[in-house]
């Protein structure tokens, strides 16, 4: 049974589902302004671990996951541009859904955009105002903290943290230096919309409030996002929420932060790499076994180097993935009697159970290759074929080695940029053969690894090995 860590509480909880079968789930996207960094698919390969654990389960799966389409940053970044900021909210809404798919992330049920969300959060701010939790003035409106006493309960804060972390500009207007923004007054040649309040626009805080009760409820399950996002702004959606009678997640969890050189990642600091930049040098696969690699709660350290480490841990996975299909031929794995392997499938959905420990799931991963290869080494094809197939489903859960291993290899060669001549690669077909002959596996397997490499797959057919460039397959 999954055990999920939840913020609120400060504990692991049992996790259960307001609804049989089913479970809703809200995560904070992206303020598309810019293309989405390294700390962004953290958090969406976090959260599709969750989801896939999840259907793996049996759930059926509602998950929103937003865009922050209008805010001063996009504002600012499309006036620097000369750019219309409809274009460019659209452009980084584009380019963030290309980056999480070339990472393996499923999309969303829904993915909605706070623009189109602007009459009900209208709605929303005078529901709140009516209850007596927030106040206007020339124009803004102010979500008044100190009215809401459960304000704090999710980030544990006192009040004088809470003015110190809110990071807001000095408004001898508001009550409370920790009181925020709900409505904000137009500006200048600034996107605006009507309301009883004058021409404006919605705070931050307040859409992911407004949309998941119109697409989940007043009541869902989860609701994560980055640790940055605690506060302000989820304590903030919750303060908002509660006011308007709604307990919004059960659950809160949240994803830890992308370092380099020990410091957090972030577009603030100017010390990130965005995704793009990562697909340039190495295969999104890659990218995500890395940020699944360590538990999505502690921080992750990014480097080249890590990068190097996972792309070799795939590649060890799919060589022993390439070995049993030579070996299973055009068979697949329902015309095999196979064999239980149920120690190595409970050790990993107990690893996942745990608070979603990926690290520890790819321990269980590589026990099985290690198995899966001294049977294939045996000639124990019922009992290689059964780890594949185990490896496979495992394979589906985390999002990695679903490609066929030519597609993979062929991959890292054209990063690689690596070439054989013909009289090369018949030379190494032939060592292969010899090595197969003498039952020399791990020399064969070395030689096919070298090709594949290289961007070649082999073809074995009675008998006989032929090869071409993957590229062409």
């Amino acid at each position: 049974m999954l055990k999920i860590h939840n913020t609120k509480s400060g504990r692991l909880e049992t996790f259960q589902p307001l609804e049989d079968g089913r479970v809703t789930l809200y995560t904070c996207g992206p303020t598309v302004y810019d293309h989405a960094h390294v700390g962004h698919a953290r958090a969406s390969a976090a959260f599709d671990i969750l989801v896939r654990h999840l259907k793996a389960g049996g759930y059926k799966v509602d998950y929103v996951r937003n865009y922050t389409d209008v805010d001063d940053k996009i504002i600012k970044r499309a006036r620097d541009k000369g750019q219309d900021w409809r274009a460019l909210a659209r452009t980084y809404i584009d380019s963030y859904t290309q980056d999480m798919e070339a990472i393996g992330c499923l999309p969303p049920t829904h993915s909605p955009r706070a623009t189109e969300y602007i009459e009900p959060m209208i709605e929303d701010i005078q529901a709140i105002i009516e209850r007596g939790y927030a106040y206007e003035v020339e124009g803004d409106v102010y979500f008044d903290v100190t009215a809401w006493r459960q304000y704090g309960q999710l980030s544990h804060r006192e009040m004088d943290e809470q003015e110190a972390g809110a990071r807001v500009s000095v408004d001898e207007r508001k009550k409370n230096p920790a009181d925020f923004a709900l409505w904000k007054a137009a500006k200048a040649d600034e996107p605006s919309w009507p309301s009883p309040w004058g021409p404006g626009r919605p705070g931050w805080h307040l859409e992911c409030s407004t949309m998941s009760f119109r697409l989940l409820g007043a009541e869902f399950d989860i609701h994560g996002g980055g640790q940055d996002l605690i506060f302000p702004h989820h304590e903030n959606e919750l303060a908002q929420s509660g006011a308007l009678g709604r307990p919004m997640a059960r659950y809160w969890t949240h994803n830890g932060f992308v370092r380099l050189n020990n410091e957090k990642m972030s577009k603030s600091l100017g010390n990130f790499f965005t995704v793009k930049d990562v697909l340039e040098k190495f295969d999104g696969e890659v990218l995500r076994y890395l940020l699944i690699s360590k538990h999505y709660r502690g921080p992750l350290d990014f480097s080249d180097e890590a990068l190097r480490e996972a792309e070799k841990a795939l590649e060890r996975i799919y060589r022993a993935i390439e070995g049993v299909e030579d070996l299973m031929g055009e068979r697949d794995c329902l015309a095999f009697k196979m064999k239980t392997v149920d120690e190595f499938r409970r050790k990993f959905t107990e690893a996942l159970d745990d608070d979603l420990n990926t690290a520890k799931a790819l321990g269980v991963v590589f026990d099985l290759v290690r198995a899966m290869n001294k049977a294939a080494a045996a000639d124990n094809l019922e009992d290689a074929v059964a780890f594949y197939c185990a490896l496979k489903i495992m394979g589906e859960e985390l999002g990695l080695w679903q490609r066929s291993p030519a597609d993979f290899f062929a991959a890292l060669a054209e990063r690689r940029g690596v070439k054989l001549e013909a009289g090369e690669i018949e030379k190494l077909i032939a060592a292969r053969a010899e090595a197969r002959s003498s039952k020399n596996w791990a020399e064969a397997d070395r030689i096919r690894d070298e090709l594949a490499a290289r961007g070649l797959v082999l073809e074995d057919k009675a008998g006989v090995t032929t090869w071409k460039n993957a590229r062409q397959t």
